[in-house]
């Protein structure tokens, strides 16, 4: 896991909703205006908090727009959880459906998540090399539970990974070819997942 962003943790809940308006007011701005031309003092405003308050939290933008990103694993990973209770312990395929459609209803609904999802891309369209690694160490945690396995699975950790990886190519592909993500080319990066991990999961070929 990276550092944290924060400068300080919130400690009071005056503090923490602050932090949180701070946040959505970034997000809104990510949309309406993009990463070069968002400032702090921008988001202060828009959030109608004082300039030292984003500070307080922040040293600069890319600070706070990477936790905005890292708030944005965070709930993905709870949405995820929560989808994954619905679908019958052992059911790989069906906690594939989860994460994916987790990820797709964020990234058409969520402000920002368009932009940076779970990381800061400066310059714009970089990779962040270690994103990826976070996003698949959550997902994989949440798979052991869901499949049984031991939740230092190197095994499924290496594949979850290579899953992620493969899957975002070919999303942002999707989400180029069609602002609202072109259907055609998200049933691809679901099929592709899907083929990869039956041939790479013990079992499963058969399963799910």
């Amino acid at each position: 896991m990276s550092p944290s962003p924060l400068r300080r943790v919130p400690v009071q809940r005056r503090s923490a909703d602050r932090l949180a308006r701070i946040l959505d007011a970034c997000a809104e701005l990510l949309d309406a205006c993009g990463y070069e031309e968002l400032s702090t003092r921008d988001v202060a405003a828009r959030a109608g908090v004082p300039i030292g308050s984003v500070y307080r939290f922040f040293g600069n933008k890319r600070a706070l727009v990477e936790a905005l990103g890292r708030r944005n694993l965070d709930r993905y990973a709870a949405r995820v959880e929560e989808g994954l209770a619905r679908v019958p312990a052992g059911c790989w395929r069906g906690a594939v459906d989860v994460v994916l459609d987790e990820y797709l209803a964020m990234k058409r609904t969520v402000p920002g998540f368009g932009l940076i999802d779970f990381g800061v891309q400066v310059p714009l369209g970089a990779r962040v090399t270690q994103v990826g690694s976070e996003v698949a160490d959550r997902l994989a945690g949440l798979l052991a539970a869901h499949l049984g396995r031991e939740a230092a699975d190197g095994e499924l950790r290496r594949a979850v990974l290579v899953a992620v990886e493969a899957a975002d190519a070919v999303l942002q592909l999707a989400f180029r070819a069609d602002e609202s993500g072109d259907g055609a080319i998200v049933a691809e990066a679901r099929r592709l997942v899907c083929a990869y991990l039956a041939q790479v999961l013990p079992g499963g070929a058969g399963s799910g």
